[in-house]
This record gives structure tokens, C-alpha cells and sequence, in this order.
């Protein structure tokens, strides 16, 4: 290099270090980018009082027995849209989910589908709760029974008539998941707590919601001998100053900001939302262009952050006749595989019957693209390896990166088996990993969706 010649002075280099040494650690501690670990494919919200042990195991059940009525799961996947080529195996794969896991995300509801109770009864329902989500991840455990993988609740939120009650579920549901827990034999971290445990925080309009919730994790963490940070959450979206604030800016950074990196997802409300900006009754859907606007700020308010997006739910469900379910089964799948192709790669179910076109429509997703991006990672893993051939394809690694996290968010979920992507590909689940979210010495969630 000394006799090449160049023009910015020697000392240069160090004077944009000097100037940008801020930018870089912005962009490191606010952009992680995402870590990589598995994100359900949806979250089913069930009132606290009612949900036990064996609610997923009723909820696939109660999903099989509707396919079966409707001619079996391969009649939904071809209402589905589900290719002929694919359908054997989607189907396959759908039947063992819904055996196996039929609900990967469960949220015991404190808030609207609870309902407003006495405090003695919301008190007890807590505590319950905490109870139930131990007993859940002790039977997971142990493989008893299907368990979802993740489980918490959504108390109400922290508004001025609702926050005291609000902090007090959350305050007890937490202390006795700690105390009363009973999840250090599962194999538990030693604070008790499960892995998957899922803290919801609704409608929130204002970054200082955001700041007394992390206020309150803190306190918490405290309280009961938690390492700080071990509580997380994640926010509902459903109010509009959620999207624009008050200064005319839009909070979200703000809010994760405060949050201290516990924030993990933003979910949509559909109904809540669309109802606060004036979108009548008949026309609320997850497809209305108020939700689409609010879904693609959102997007964009997260992307590197490494916090999760979930799109919302519809409430035409397949529960009346034939005709009626059908219809309610071809809407729900199609509206599925739209979230799924503007990359919102979870949603909400309301009801057991969603959950066959659910999983039919995300399997498909998966598998119907699995050939063609195996092939081009096998060729962008090849490409520096002497004596083999160009390709017909010459991907940038950031369009790798992308093709790795599709297939590897297809592995996750159980819509592709690792000797496929060892035979198609030749990667194994860590290579597929570290190919798609680069990082040093993470863990390396294990495939399966199980």
C-alpha cells in the first residue's frame, strides 16, 4: 500500500471515529437485529377463569373434529388454496401439529375477555392463572400432554380507569408464578420462571405507559430477587397516538427506547384500532387501509430492532353451518397467507376452528418455496468452493441472509424437517442459523416447532 497514492490526511480514519463513535453504539444497542429464536406462528387469548391444562389439548381436539366434519383436513387444505403438490405433506404435518402443539402462544386474558369483575374474583384469577401457566410448563416438560411453547397474560391496561387494577394483576400473577411456582423441577432458570412466559401490555398510547410498565418490571425484579431485565413484554397496538402522537411524530422508538430492551413484539389490535378511527362495524377487518397503514408504520418503527410484529385477528369464525364455515375457513386462510406475504409472520385465533387453516396456510407458505431457496443457499455456500461451477443465480449475502431466515422460520415452525433442508441444502440447523442471523455465540433454537 505505500505506493499507493491517497489524499484525506493520515489522521482521517480516527477523526470519523471520533465523529461517529455515537452513531455506532446507537446503532448497536438499539438495532440488534432479531436474535433468531422461534416466534409463534399465532396467539390464541382465552378469559384466565377458563383456561386449564388441558385447553390446548380440547383446542385440537375440538380443530380436528371440525376438519373431519368438513371432510378432513385435505378438503380445508384445498379451500385453503393449498397447491396439489404440496397438500400431502402439508396436510401430514398439520394433523401432527394439531395433536402435538396445537396452540403455540396462549394469553390468559385479564382484560376484555375477562371482563369487569369484582376485585376479589380478578384477585383470585391471577393467582390462578400464575397456577395454571406453572402447571402448563411443568406438563411440557414432561411431555404429558400438548403445552404451548409460550403463555402468559394481558391485565388491563395502565389508562387512568383501569391502571391501578391493571398493575395489581400483574403484581400478583407474577409474584405467585415466582413464589408458588413450582417449575424448579421442570428444569426451570432458578428463578422459577418459564422460558416462554409472556407479559401483555394493552392499548398503550403514550410512551410514558411504556416507561411505568418497565418502572414496574423493575420493581418487581426487585422485589422478588429477578435478574434485571428477566421481565419483558410486549405492547398491543390499538390506540392511533400509538401511530401518531401528540408532537406529530410516531412514539414507537421512543417507547422501545424507555423500555430498556424489554419490549418483544408489537400486536395489532384490528377492532380496537380501527373503532378509534372511526372505521364502521361492517368494514373492520385486517385488511381495511387504516390497517395496513398502522401495520406498515409499525413495520418500519422495528425493523432491526430485533422486536417481533404480530398482525391482529378476524372474528368471522367457522362455528355455524356448513356454508357459513367454509366461507369463515377460505376468509381466515386467505387473510393468513396476506400477513404472511407482507412479513408479519404471526396473527391472532379467537377459536379453536381457526387453528386447521392456521397452520394448513403457514405450512404451505414454507414448503411451497423451500426447493427453489434451498437450491440458491446451496449455490451461495458454493460460491467461493474451487471447481464448482457458476450458478444460474448470484445472490448478494444480504438476499442470503434473507433466503436463510425464510427457510429457518419454516424449520422452527415444523413446516420443514432438518434431513430436508440437510438433502436440499446441505446446512444443517446451525448452519442455517448462522446464516441467517449472524451473531457471536448464540444459542441456536432447535427446530421442529415442538
Amino acid at each position: 500500500m505505500s505506493g499507493t497514492r491517497t489524499s484525506l490526511p493520515a489522521s482521517f480514519a480516527r477523526r470519523a471515529d471520533q465523529l461517529l463513535e455515537g452513531t455506532d453504539a446507537d446503532l448497536e444497542h438499539c438495532f440488534p437485529g432479531d436474535d433468531g429464536s422461534r416466534q409463534p406462528l399465532h396467539t390464541c387469548y382465552v378469559p384466565a377463569d377458563l383456561v386449564t391444562p388441558a385447553t390446548a389439548r380440547e383446542w385440537g381436539e375440538a380443530a380436528l373434529a371440525a376438519a373431519a366434519e368438513a371432510g378432513g383436513l385435505t378438503a380445508l387444505a384445498e379451500l385453503a388454496g393449498v397447491e396439489e403438490h404440496l397438500r400431502e405433506e402439508v396436510v401430514t404435518r398439520t394433523g401432527r401439529k394439531l395433536r402435538e402443539e396445537p396452540i403455540e402462544d396462549l394469553r390468559l386474558d385479564l382484560e376484555d375477555g375477562y371482563g369487569e369483575r369484582p376485585d376479589a374474583e380478578e384477585d383470585e384469577a391471577a393467582v390462578g392463572a400464575a397456577r395454571t401457566v406453572a402447571a402448563m410448563a411443568l406438563a411440557r416438560h414432561r411431555a404429558d400432554s400438548p403445552q404451548p411453547a409460550f403463555a402468559g397474560i394481558r391485565f388491563k391496561c395502565l389508562e387512568a380507569g383501569t391502571r391501578e387494577r391493571g398493575l395489581r394483576s400483574l403484581d400478583l400473577f407474577v409474584t405467585a408464578l415466582v413464589r408458588e411456582g413450582g417449575l424448579m423441577e421442570a428444569g426451570a432458570a432458578a428463578d422459577g420462571l418459564p422460558a416462554g412466559l409472556v407479559l401483555t401490555l394493552p392499548k398503550v398510547s403514550t410512551v410514558e405507559q411504556v416507561q411505568v410498565m418497565t418502572e414496574a418490571c423493575r420493581a418487581l425484579e426487585d422485589a422478588l430477587g429477578l435478574a434485571h431485565g428477566r421481565l419483558r413484554f410486549e405492547i398491543q397496538m390499538e390506540t392511533a397516538p400509538m401511530i401518531l402522537g401528540l408532537d406529530g411524530t410516531c412514539p414507537i422508538p421512543a417507547m422501545l427506547r424507555v423500555a430498556e430492551g424489554r419490549v418483544t413484539a408489537l400486536h395489532y389490535g384490528t377492532y380496537d384500532y380501527s373503532a378509534s378511527l372511526g372505521v364502521a362495524a361492517e368494514f373492520q377487518s385486517m385488511e381495511h387501509p387504516v390497517a395496513d397503514h398502522a401495520k406498515q408504520v409499525m413495520q418500519v418503527a422495528v425493523a432491526g430492532t430485533g422486536v417481533r410484529l404480530s398482525d391482529g385477528s378476524t372474528n368471522r369464525l367457522p362455528v355455524g353451518d356448513p356454508a357459513q364455515r367454509r366461507e369463515a375457513w377460505a376468509l381466515h386462510a386467505r387473510l393468513v397467507r396476506r400477513s404472511l406475504e407482507r412479513a408479519l409472520y404471526q396473527g391472532w385465533d379467537l377459536h379453536a376452528h381457526q387453528l386447521p387453516t392456521r397452520f394448513l396456510t403457514n405450512y404451505a407458505f414454507y414448503r411451497g418455496s423451500f426447493d427453489a431457496s434451498a437450491h440458491r443457499l446451496q449455490v451461495y455456500r458454493n460460491r467461493s468452493v474451487p471447481g464448482i461451477e457458476a450458478a444460474d443465480v448470484a445472490d448478494e449475502p444480504a438476499t442470503a441472509r434473507a433466503l436463510a431466515r425464510f427457510v429457518h422460520r419454516g424449520l422452527l415452525c415444523g413446516a420443514i424437517g432438518a434431513e430436508e433442508l440437510a438433502a436440499a441444502a446441505g446446512l444443517d440447523h446451525r448452519e442455517l442459523a448462522a446464516l441467517a442471523h449472524p451473531r457471536p455465540a448464540a444459542a441456536v433454537p432447535t427446530p421442529g416447532g415442538n
